[in-house]
């Protein structure tokens, strides 16, 4: 059986450095954070699904299970 995904990904701002542990959503992809530290809205880079997968430490639940072809 395989292992249950990681919900809790650490986000990194690019701009500012702020660093928060957020649990991330298992039904969709998150399109846009809202950094606390600078306000900076965060969007995906190029060829990510989501912010998880562009700033945090643990990719998007549905690429842990089956890789990156299976995101939103």
């Amino acid at each position: 059986m395989p292992d249950a995904p990681i919900l809790q990904s650490t986000l990194t701002c690019p701009h500012c450095g702020h660093v928060k542990t957020e649990t991330m959503p298992t039904d969709a992809c998150q399109w846009f954070y809202e950094c606390e530290g600078c306000h900076v809205l965060l969007r995906p880079k190029p060829g990510d699904c989501c912010v998880f997968c562009s700033y945090g430490t643990v990719a998007f639940p549905p690429i842990q299970e089956h890789g990156r072809g299976h995101c939103c």
